[in-house]
């Protein structure tokens, strides 16, 4: 099973480990949740959300500052 992960307009597919959560695949890749807003197919999702076969997810980095 595999999904496709879009970080910084950078395509991925990924195999899906037991129970992959949008948490997990972020700390794969050491990206702190207070600084993205993440996307599976198309809708915003929190980071409990569970992984599945095919989904889409897209990591979107929030710039803030003053």
């Amino acid at each position: 099973m595999k999904f496709t992960l879009i970080i910084d307009d950078e395509k991925k597919t990924m195999k899906i480990r037991e129970k992959l959560t949008i948490k997990d695949v972020l700390k794969d890749f050491k990206i702190p949740l207070e600084a993205v807003v993440v996307k599976k197919n198309g809708e915003i999702v929190v980071e409990e959300e569970q992984v599945n076969d095919g989904d889409i997810i897209e990591v979107i980095r929030v710039i803030y500052g003053g």
